[in-house]
C-alpha cells in the first residue's frame, strides 16, 4: 500500500469540495428560506448521544439498531452512538430543556451528518447528510398537510418537479394490534420463503416486512392486508382530513398502502417523496407522525410530525438536471511588476470590502498564465495592471463573456465593478 492510499478516506465516506459544495450550499439556503416562512427555527443537537436514545426511539428490532449503528464505549464506560437519524436527538433536546413549556407547536429544523454502517452504494453512504424538520405539540391534520406542502415548495424552489408524493396512515396503538394479527396470519404459511431479516421481523415487528426490498419478499407481500382497512375511527378521520387538505393545497399524492416506514416511533400519517431518476435508492425525503415519542422520552404527551431530506440524493438530482448555479469571481486582477502587484492589493481590498469576489495574480506567473487562470475561473471581468497602466493612471479591463474591453481611470474602478 502506497503512502497516498494509506491516508485515503474511510470506505463509504466522501469528501465534498468545490464546485459541488456550491450545490450543497444552495440546497441548505433554500431550506432555510422556505422553512423560515413557515415558522421553523434552527436547532443544533450533538452528533453523539447515549445509545439508549436510539434503541428506545428507533426500536430494538430495526435494522438500524441491530446492524447499522456506530456504537462504542467512551472512557467512562458509557455506550455512545453516532446519530443514525435526527429525530431522536431533537426530541431528547426538547424534553431535557423543557421546550414543551413554550407555545405550541414548536417548529424546528436541523441539518448535518448522520452515520450508519451499511453497504456503500450509489446514493447511500456511511456518513450521509440530512436536512430535517420537526413540529411538536399539535395533532391537527392541518399540520400534516402543511408540512408535506412545505416539502413540495422546497423542491419546487430548487427546480425539482418530477417527484412522487406517497402517503399512508399506519394507525395508532388502538388499531394497529388488529392489523398486526391479520398480517401475521397472512404471512404464517410464507415464513420459510421470507428472507432471514423478515423471518425475524415476523416474530418482533411484522409491519416491517412490508418495507423489505428483497425481491422474494416483495413478491410474497402481494395481496397483504392493508393497514388503512384497519384504522380506528380517529385515525380514519385524521387521514381523510389530511388527504382533503392535500387536495386543497394542490399536492399530487398517491396512497401507498405498503409504505410503513422503517422506524418504530411512527404513528398515523407517513409520507415519502421518490423519483425515478436515481435507480434503486429512489427516496429523496420521508417522514411522518410520532405522537408518542416525546412521552416515551419522559416528556408530557406531545403529538409531533416531521421529515428528513437526503442531501446526497437531492444534490445528485440537481447535478443530473443541470439546475445548479456555480458561482464565479466577479474580477480577476492580472499584474505585471512589483508596483502593479501592490496596486492590485489596494483595489482588491476595497472591492472585497464591498462584497465583490476578487482573485489576483501572484508573483512568478506570467501575464499569459494569469489570463488563462481568469478564463478557467470564469471570471466576469479581468483587470490588467502594469507599469504603463500605473503611468497613465488607467486600468485595462475586459469582459470575458462577450469580449468587450476598454480602459478606465483607477478612481472609477470601484463604481464600474460594484
Amino acid at each position: 500500500m502506497s503512502s497516498a492510499e494509506r491516508y485515503n478516506a474511510l470506505k463509504g465516506i466522501q469528501d465534498i469540495y468545490p464546485p459541488e459544495i456550491y450545490i450543497w450550499q444552495e440546497v441548505e439556503k433554500t431550506a432555510r428560506d422556505v422553512f423560515s416562512t413557515y415558522g421553523f427555527q434552527e436547532l443544533r443537537a450533538p452528533i453523539i448521544e447515549p445509545t439508549d436514545i436510539f434503541v428506545r426511539s428507533i426500536g430494538e428490532t430495526t435494522d438500524i439498531v441491530e446492524k447499522e449503528m456506530y456504537t462504542f464505549s467512551d472512557k467512562a464506560g458509557r455506550s455512545i452512538t453516532l446519530r443514525p437519524e435526527g429525530t431522536a436527538p431533537l426530541v431528547r433536546c426538547y424534553v431535557q430543556n423543557h421546550l414543551y413549556n413554550l407555545p405550541s407547536p414548536q417548529k424546528f429544523f436541523y441539518s448535518g451528518p448522520m452515520f450508519r454502517y451499511e453497504r456503500p452504494q450509489k446514493g447511500r453512504f456511511r456518513q450521509f447528510y440530512q436536512i430535517g424538520v420537526e413540529a411538536l405539540g399539535s395533532s391537527d391534520p392541518k399540520l400534516d398537510a402543511e408540512i408535506i406542502s412545505m416539502l413540495k415548495l422546497f423542491f419546487e424552489r430548487l427546480g425539482l418537479k418530477e417527484l412522487n408524493y406517497d402517503v399512508n396512515s399506519i394507525g395508532c396503538e388502538k388499531c394497529r394490534p388488529d392489523y398486526k394479527i391479520s398480517l401475521l396470519n397472512f404471512f404464517s404459511d410464507k415464513i420459510d420463503r421470507l428472507c432471514p431479516d423478515c423471518k425475524r421481523r415476523y416474530e418482533y415487528n411484522p409491519l416491517r416486512i412490508l418495507d423489505c426490498k428483497v425481491d422474494e419478499c416483495i413478491t410474497l407481500k402481494a395481496g397483504a392486508p392493508r393497514v388503512i382497512d384497519f384504522l380506528c375511527g380517529g385515525c380514519r378521520a385524521h387521514f381523510d382530513v389530511v388527504l382533503s387538505l392535500l387536495n386543497l393545497l394542490n399536492v399530487p399524492y398517491e396512497i401507498n398502502t405498503n409504505m410503513v416506514r422503517g422506524l418504530d416511533y411512527y404513528t398515523r400519517t407517513t409520507f415519502e417523496v421518490t423519483t425515478k431518476q436515481l435507480g434503486a435508492q429512489n427516496a429523496v425525503a420521508a417522514g411522518g407522525r410520532y405522537d408518542r415519542l416525546v412521552e416515551e422520552f419522559g416528556g408530557p404527551p406531545t403529538p409531533a410530525i416531521g421529515f428528513a431530506i437526503g442531501m446526497e440524493r437531492v444534490v445528485e438530482l440537481l447535478q443530473s438536471s443541470n439546475k445548479q448555479d456555480i458561482p464565479n469571481p466577479k474580477v480577476f486582477i492580472a499584474t505585471i511588476g512589483a508596483p502593479a502587484e501592490k496596486e492590485s492589493l489596494i483595489i482588491a481590498n476595497k472591492l472585497r470590502e464591498n462584497g465583490v469576489w476578487v482573485e489576483i495574480g501572484y508573483a512568478g506567473n506570467s501575464l499569459k498564465s494569469q489570463l488563462r487562470k481568469a478564463d478557467r475561473l470564469s471570471s466576469d471581468y479581468v483587470l490588467i495592471i502594469g507599469d504603463d497602466e500605473i503611468s497613465s493612471g488607467k486600468v485595462k479591463w475586459k469582459h470575458l463573456s462577450d469580449g468587450t474591453q476598454g480602459e478606465i481611470p483607477f478612481s472609477e474602478v470601484y463604481d464600474f465593478l460594484t
